[in-house]
């Protein structure tokens, strides 16, 4: 075969996703900047909460995009890049869009495939992931047919 077929988030997921992210922003009190991408690392849908700063814009759209695109939450980098560490200077990879901070998150399908990812900026790194990952968990639960039943 010269071709295959990669699934992705749809803009029904990603809204999906954003809605639950932006209710648990509202929930802990932390108005966040919050980014969903799909499995090719391209922006579906955007959100800027009233409050939400303004110089975080680019970083939570950065996180969904190293996160669709490593396949991997960008918490895993804490450790590894300070100097001398395994992955010391990989911010400056893709452009500078390499995020190594918390906040980003996959969404993945019940094959384990990535399909997208949720980046959420403006909070503390653990408030950026606990949003992110309320988004993630909301449309994970639609693709793997717990939720509502919608078209991802």
């Amino acid at each position: 075969m010269a071709t295959k077929s990669t699934p992705s988030l749809t803009l029904s997921g990603a809204r999906t996703a954003l809605a639950a992210a932006e209710s648990h922003a509202l929930r802990i009190g932390v108005p966040m900047n919050i980014a969903i991408v799909d499995s090719s690392c391209h922006l579906l849908l955007f959100n800027r909460m009233d409050g939400a700063k303004l110089t975080s814009i680019n970083i939570a759209i950065d996180k969904a995009f190293t996160a669709a695109g490593h396949r991997a939450p960008t918490s895993i980098y804490k450790e590894n890049v300070w100097p001398g560490g395994a992955a010391f200077g990989i911010w400056n990879s893709n452009g500078g869009r390499f995020m190594t901070i918390a906040g980003g998150v996959p969404i993945v399908d019940k094959e384990g495939r990535v399909v997208g990812a949720v980046g959420c900026s403006t909070g503390t790194p653990p408030q950026d992931e606990e949003v992110a990952k309320a988004g993630k968990e909301a449309v994970e639960k639609v693709i793997n047919g717990e939720g509502l039943k919608a078209k991802l």
